[in-house]
């Protein structure tokens, strides 16, 4: 499956996915300034993907997050490659085969990026405060204390836990029943905090998967790096995904979302291995 080589069109013929994917998210990246400042509505908050067991989770949230972005550059530079790529993919797939690649991408990458931090970031804290809510003992709050040393959690948190150590460690000498109680009560909260913080926003698993597409499907076409070193597609997507899967493995506590991007290019390959495979399902 390769039509080799593709030249870039202009953004008069948009296809109609392509411009529509463009027109939302400009939309919501307006809204989100808008509300923000206007009647301090956090979108990102509402609309952004959380910890699927997290409370703050809702099944919407799998879609609308492929749909805000957490600045201008964020944006800018998603949305031109959905432009750049996405054109291509959609004059040759038809509207509705993009749509489906599209939202998979988008979707396979939201459940990688959690898959990894759960167990990477999340398993290792709710292990000590399983531990702890199952037997509330000074042990074990102070085994998660020592451990919650190491684990990647928000300043919020952090200054949350001080402020509550510093009035449990008065109170464990005068009333150890009523500090463990109140441990208790911290601890259930710092849960919910703790599950809730993690937030995902973005087209970026889903452009990742329109690069992978257009590396497949136009292998030889050329990207100029900057707009100045030609490099063909197929080279780029490789070097790229190697980039980021050493990115992924090294940058500890990296607000970027390196396994969401491998996700999406992972996802497009099977979905398009099938569908190369079985050439009319979703059409």
């Amino acid at each position: 499956m390769s039509f080799q080589q593709h030249s870039p069109q202009h953004f008069r013929v948009l296809p109609p996915v392509v411009k529509n994917i463009l027109i939302i998210n400009v939309i919501f990246f307006l809204a989100t300034l808008a509300l923000g400042k206007s009647m301090n509505i956090d979108l990102v908050k509402i609309l952004g993907l959380h910890y699927f067991g997290a409370s703050a989770f809702e099944p919407y949230q799998i879609i609308t997050y492929m749909f805000m972005h957490g600045g201008f550059t964020h944006i800018l530079f998603n949305m031109f490659a959905v432009w750049m790529f996405g054109n291509a993919l959609e004059h040759v797939w038809g509207g509705k085969r993009f749509l489906i690649y599209y939202l998979v991408t988008g979707v396979g990458a939201a459940i990688c990026h959690y898959l990894i931090m759960y167990f990477v970031d999340l398993a290792p804290s709710l292990q000590t405060i399983n531990q702890f809510l199952a037997n509330p003992n000074p042990d074990s709050f102070n085994a998660f204390v020592n451990s919650s040393q190491d684990s990647i959690v928000p300043d919020k948190l952090r200054d949350y836990l001080k402020n509550f150590l510093s009035q449990y460690n008065q109170l464990i000498s005068t009333d150890p029943d009523m500090a463990l109680q109140n441990a208790v009560d911290f601890m259930v909260h710092y849960k919910r905090e703790f599950l809730n913080a993690p937030v995902m926003i973005g087209a970026s698993g889903a452009v990742f998967g329109i690069l992978l597409a257009f590396g497949m499907l136009f292998p030889n076409s050329l990207i100029y790096i900057y707009f100045a070193f030609p490099i063909k597609a197929k080279w780029f997507v490789i070097i790229y995904g190697a980039l980021e899967l050493y990115a992924g493995i090294t940058n500890e506590g990296s607000n970027v979302a390196h396994f969401a991007h491998l996700g999406g290019m992972v996802f497009g390959f099977f979905l398009i291995r099938l569908w190369h495979r079985k050439p009319k399902y979703f059409q």
